[in-house]
């Protein structure tokens, strides 16, 4: 009984992943360089944050 419920789920996966719509090399090179630079965006607006709040601490304290 367990093999045959291994076995169909095996078989619904390759049956769902031949519908599956990949996305070309292009969206894919796309879609790296905008999460690279948010990513950077993001480091950088932190950094600045941080470096205004350790400022700001500094002049209190």
């Amino acid at each position: 009984m367990k093999l045959q419920t291994v076995s169909r789920f095996f078989r619904d996966v390759r049956s769902e992943m031949k519908s599956v719509s990949w996305p070309s090399r292009e969206d894919l090179k796309e879609g790296t360089i905008v999460v690279i630079v948010m990513s950077a965006i993001v480091a950088i607006f932190l950094s600045v944050v941080d470096f205004g709040f350790s400022r700001i601490l500094e002049l209190l304290f």
